[in-house]
């Protein structure tokens, strides 16, 4: 299921609705939690185990933590280098019940036994932190980071900011990550998985969809089920409509074949690809079912389901003039690659964009984004939340800036994170396939929003697929994404049968 995503913001009004009176107190709900984490991590007793706790309700969580796994019988080391007496209450508490309960903290990190600490914990800053760390906690981020052991961050890795994944200085770097209450933009997108490692939510018994409405939620196949149904005997090619895209300028022809290739396998009727060198290709010998055109030609074409500009493209005069074709056309529209250049460099087509009837689809990745927004790489990359529902707003449009943990927004202002896909689609011709298989969708007659969400989810899944069932970390190929997402589609597709047939 689609999971809610919570906001620094939001969490800390389900926070005000839920702390005074909760028994027991959530504090102790997120150390019990994050310790049985732990637990299962560790072996059965008497493993060497470091908790750093912070200055603040984090570091509360941590003296919990411990508290726990001194009680499973592991041998429990706290640092703690603040002053005692200016903890938040809560924390205060929780120090106090670890003294009691037998335990001593250090002011600087202990040194590791023998063997090792078999796991390091990270409770030294939670969601709250605002600044980069520096000084003595960023030596000790450092060198818990470079912990043999396994290592654990409490809600989310100190140093990685929340709302947006960024790492502005020093960030802990987790092997497993228990967070609480919901997940947390940060977690899940730019710098976040890199220093998260396995997640693990814990709820902590809150109903949070019904004390605060998330502002976003992870993707998951429930956002478009309603689509994946089979296909109806009684139909023919041109019930599943034309998949038309346009790109492939001299030397870039290959761009335009894997998106029209990806279309195909996403089962649209018929495959049209519009080649603004159209002497070039007749025929594409390994995928015969291709239909070629010259671009002006193609845009010509009557009774076109979907429109797919820009893979290949090029910057000419002669592209600009297609894009503008385009976007006056009335089919459902799919601008990536250097139709969004384009459109960035041009205020006409920009008021075009904005001005369509039915919304565009745009796939920037965060170059093209800061393109379209006037601003720069690093700034988009600083909130792609942001960055992603501004180009929604501005061009009234369904984006994806596609990235680790890519952002979807829609002009109504909802966005969400996809979570599958993986670093090997670092590779050429990725952003061509997913164009094409959203073009498919498009050419179906699925609604702009719930092609781009089952397109960026089904992309990343077929790869996730195909890097597990051949060990790959590298070397995975764009045009094998597209064969995966294929099969992929169908798995979903025998997935829900049962369903809808009970």
């Amino acid at each position: 299921m689609p999971q809610p995503i919570h906001t620094v913001a939001s969490i800390r009004a389900i926070e005000a609705l839920t702390l005074p009176g909760a028994v027991p107190p959530l504090m102790e709900r997120a150390g019990a939690a994050a310790a049985a984490v732990a637990l299962s991590l560790l072996p059965p007793s008497d493993a060497p185990v470091l908790v750093a706790c912070g200055p603040g309700n984090n570091g509360g969580d941590g003296f919990v933590v411990a508290r726990h796994l001194r009680s499973a019988g592991h041998r429990v080391s706290v640092a703690f280098a603040a002053d005692p007496t200016r903890l938040p209450a809560d924390a205060a508490v929780a120090r106090a019940a670890w003294l009691a309960a037998g335990g001593s903290t250090d002011a600087s990190l202990p040194p590791p036994p023998p063997q090792g600490w078999a796991l390091v914990v990270d409770a030294l800053f939670g969601i709250g932190l605002q600044r980069p760390i520096e000084g003595l906690y960023a030596d000790w981020i450092e060198n818990l980071s470079a912990s043999s052991g396994l290592r654990l961050a409490l809600d989310i890795p100190s140093g990685l900011d929340a709302d947006t994944g960024h790492r502005p200085g020093a960030c802990f770097r987790a092997d497993h990550t228990v967070t609480f209450i919901a997940l947390k933009p940060g977690l899940l997108t730019l710098d976040g998985p890199d220093h998260c490692g396995t997640l693990h939510l814990a709820t902590l018994d809150l109903d949070t969809e019904a004390l605060v409405a998330a502002p976003g939620h992870t993707v998951a196949t429930e956002l478009f089920s309603t689509r994946l149904h089979p296909r109806q005997r009684n139909s023919h090619k041109g019930s599943y409509g034309d998949a038309a895209l346009i790109g492939g300028a001299p030397g870039m022809i290959g761009a335009a074949l894997l998106a029209g290739r990806a279309a195909a396998y996403l089962g649209a009727g018929r495959v049209l690809v519009g080649l603004l060198d159209p002497a070039a290709l007749a025929v594409d010998v390994e995928r015969p079912e291709l239909m070629f055109r010259s671009a002006a030609a193609l845009l010509d074409e009557p009774g076109l389901g979907a429109l797919g500009i820009g893979p290949g493209l090029g910057q000419s005069d002669a592209a600009r003039t297609l894009v503008a074709t385009a976007l006056a056309a009335s089919p459902p529209l799919l601008l990536d690659a250097d139709a969004l250049n384009l459109v960035a460099q041009d205020s006409q087509l920009q008021a075009a964009l904005a001005g369509r009837t039915q919304a565009a689809v745009l796939t920037p990745h965060p170059a093209e984004a800061a393109r379209l927004l006037g601003s720069d790489t690093g700034a988009i990359q600083a909130d792609r939340i942001a960055a992603a529902c501004a180009l929604a707003r501005r061009y009234r449009a369904w984006v994806v800036l596609k990235g680790c943990g890519s952002v979807i927004a829609g002009p109504d202002g909802g966005w969400w994170i996809n979570t599958s896909g993986n670093p090997a689609m670092a590779t050429a011709g990725m952003g061509d396939v997913l164009t094409g298989i959203i073009c498919a969708l498009l050419a179906r007659g699925w609604p702009p929003g719930e092609a781009l969400l089952a397109g960026v989810h089904l992309h990343g899944v077929a790869a996730d697929t195909l890097c597990a069932e051949q060990g790959l970390d590298t070397g995975l190929l764009a045009g094998e994404v597209a064969e995966a997402a294929r099969r992929s589609l169908n798995h979903w597709l025998r997935a829900c049968a049962p369903a809808r047939q009970a």
